[in-house]
């Protein structure tokens, strides 16, 4: 049988060749005017996942 991948973690993660998780940052869409310079600067970079965290989340996209 076909494994399935959780669709909700495969829109909100990529995984490198690595086997690095990165995600994209929150609050970054809209509401932009009162929120620093830097801190849009910074919410565009992709972020990493480390830890135990970015095993459950290669599990859920069935890269383990």
């Amino acid at each position: 049988m076909k494994q399935k991948v959780r669709k909700s973690a495969a829109k909100r993660f990529k995984v490198t060749k690595t086997g690095k998780v990165m995600f994209g940052h929150q609050f970054g869409g809209h509401l932009k005017l009162h929120k620093s310079k830097r801190r849009l600067r910074r919410q565009k970079e992709p972020g990493v996942l480390v830890g135990k965290f970015a095993k459950r989340v290669r599990r859920m996209l069935g890269v383990a």
